[in-house]
């Protein structure tokens, strides 16, 4: 983790702040909100940037809960950027290929969706800097009990199998047909 916070500072970052505890990696949106807000409190701060959403969970849930917790305006699944004085605009990504452009004031949290620009390489410069950015290191307190607990996993049970066709093209054309039509009502 200290080499990916290294390459923030390096790419421009001003500061780092590191909540280290191994506990946060199972524990639900809110509580993961909740310690970053606490290392926060008394930072001063424009804009702050988080993920769409994990490839643990996948609840997509952090940046906002911590949007509430800082009392924050946010925006989620951003594909665009643009910051004026003391305002930012951001072009949201809709369902069904319809985007929406949304101005906030500053500061603001924004969700980013992954891959909307081109990865920028950190200069020497940055590089050397950054050997020299403190990495304020912060262990969760623990104090907030979780709002969602994992009673068990289990795998989807196996409702469909498939099954291959043999014959020649037309027989395994004409029974395919026949299958959409009568057994999947697809026809």
């Amino acid at each position: 983790m200290q080499q990916v916070i290294r390459e923030a500072l390096a790419r421009g970052a001003d500061r780092a702040i590191h909540v280290q505890d191994d506990r946060l990696g199972a524990v639900d949106a809110w509580t993961v909100a909740n310690a970053l807000a606490g290392a926060m409190a008394g930072e001063r701060f424009d804009l702050v940037l988080t993920g769409l959403q994990s490839d643990d969970q996948g609840l997509g849930q952090t940046g906002v809960s911590l949007a509430e917790r800082l009392g924050i305006p946010h925006s989620t699944i951003i594909m665009d950027v643009e910051i004026g004085a003391g305002r930012i605009r951001v072009k949201r990504e809709l369902e069904g290929g319809w985007f929406q452009w949304v101005s906030l004031p500053m500061p603001a949290l924004l969700t980013i969706q992954s891959g909307i620009n081109q990865l920028r390489y950190a200069t020497l410069k940055g590089i050397m800097a950054a050997k020299k950015k403190d990495i304020r290191v912060l262990a969760w307190d623990g104090a907030t009990e979780p709002l969602l607990r994992i009673e068990r996993l289990a795998p989807p049970a196996r409702t469909k199998r498939t099954q291959m066709l043999t014959g020649s093209a037309a027989e395994v054309a004409a029974e395919l047909v026949r299958r959409l039509r009568e057994e999947a009502r697809a026809l």
